[in-house]
Formats: C-alpha cells, sequence, structure tokens
C-alpha cells in the first residue's frame, strides 16, 4: 500500500474518514477509510494498491526483474508480488522485506522519538544511576524504563494503549499486555508510573521535557526516600 498521507493525519482521522493512497498501476489517487487501511497496515495482504478493476487484471499478468532492495538479489516476480510491500519495492524473501519495512516503517516504530530522547537526557542528568530501557530482566515483560535500586519502573502509554488504531483486537491485547504487565510489578514489589503519552502527537523537546520533569521529579521523590 501507497500512502499519501501522514501518521498525523492518520492519528487525528475517525475511523469512516477517506485517507488518501496511490494507485501502484497508473498512480492515480484514490481513497478508502481509515479502517480498511488500519486493517491493511496489520495484514499486510496487499488488498489496498488499485484504484479500478483494469489496474487489478493488469498487475496480475505482469512481471518484474529487478534486485532485491535488500541483499540485492536479482530474482523475478509477479508484478503483483513484487509490490506487495507497502515501501513498493521487491524482496527475496519475508526476511529481506522485514529487514527493510522495520529500518523504514512510520507507523507502529518500535520506540518513539520521545522515549529515545528521554533515554538520552535521563542517562546524562542520572550517571551513575543504573537504568534500564526497554528490557525484560525485571518482570520477564518488557518495561520502557526500569530503576532497578529503586525498584522504579516507567511505561510511556501512545494513542495506541487507549485507540483501536490497529482495531479492536489489538487494543483489547495491548490492554491485557499492560495489566499483566502491572499486576507482575506489583508481584515483584516494584512501583509502575502509568504515563499517558497521547498529548504527544509530533515530538518537540520542549513537549518532550514536560514528560522528562514528571519522571525526574518521581525518581527524585523515590532517591529522596531510601537515603
Amino acid at each position: 500500500m501507497k500512502t499519501l498521507f501522514s501518521k498525523e493525519e492518520f492519528e487525528n482521522s475517525k475511523g469512516s474518514d477517506k485517507l488518501p493512497c496511490e494507485c501502484y498501476k497508473c498512480g492515480n489517487t484514490f481513497y478508502r477509510e481509515k479502517r480498511e487501511i488500519s486493517y491493511e497496515l496489520r495484514s499486510n495482504r496487499g488488498n489496498i494498491k488499485y484504484c479500478s478493476l483494469k489496474c487489478v487484471q493488469y498487475d496480475k499478468n505482469a512481471h518484474i526483474t529487478q534486485n532485491c532492495n535488500t541483499c540485492g538479489k536479482t530474482i523475478t516476480k509477479k508484478l503483483s508480488i513484487g509490490k506487495k510491500s507497502k515501501s513498493g519495492f521487491i524482496f527475496c524473501s519475508t526476511s529481506c522485506s522485514t529487514t527493510y519495512n522495520n529500518k523504514h516503517k512510520s507507523f507502529g516504530v518500535r520506540r518513539s522519538k520521545l522515549e529515545m530522547y528521554i533515554e538520552e537526557q535521563l542517562n546524562q542528568l542520572y550517571p551513575n544511576l543504573e537504568i534500564h530501557y526497554n528490557r525484560k530482566d525485571g518482570i520477564n515483560s518488557e518495561l520502557d524504563i526500569y530503576i532497578p535500586s529503586l525498584k522504579l519502573a516507567f511505561e510511556l502509554n501512545g494513542i495506541f494503549h487507549y485507540e483501536p488504531i490497529y482495531g479492536l483486537d489489538k487494543l483489547e491485547k495491548t490492554k491485557l499486555n499492560d495489566t499483566n504487565k502491572f499486576q507482575q510489578c506489583q508481584n515483584n514489589n516494584i512501583s509502575l508510573c502509568i504515563i499517558d503519552t497521547t498529548s504527544m502527537k509530533n515530538f518537540k523537546p520542549d513537549k518532550g521535557k514536560m514528560f522528562l520533569n514528571i519522571i525526574t521529579d518521581i525518581i527524585q521523590e523515590n532517591i529522596s526516600l531510601t537515603s
């Protein structure tokens, strides 16, 4: 699927809103509802690719020879198969496709700019404090921030934790995972602070500092209690 909308436009739209996509065959712009696009982003089935039946029929018979966009291997595939990735590139294997998409994907990125900003700032502010980021050593489940010496953890929850961006099933699984993390932290005497970051539409350092201050205030309070 070739999208012609930004991440911000996607997040701010409703399920019934129609968003622009580009036809793989003719390059024309066509529109699909957000709920359809959300499903396609989850399943990657290649259902949102063409503006018309004519373009679909053409692609069923077309082939293309091209180098894999990850490893460079020369391959010949049906054009319809070769363009299944969101990037529109061709790959020789699922492994190469996954490698490329993980490096270039704009949706569902593993770590947000906010998380990376906070990690950088915390490491500067607390050079002598052991802080773990996105590790499973605390509760055998990944925590965004975990400070072993303080038995203190933080989860930075964006919009995907509260709204069905990728569908209701995905949202329910995310909520269940959040509940399990909270329970595991309790079982291990870890204080878990959940911070709602949905107000962060586009990262800017001044906005990030607001969330950083929340975290540092809690850290300082816990340091004072243990000193």
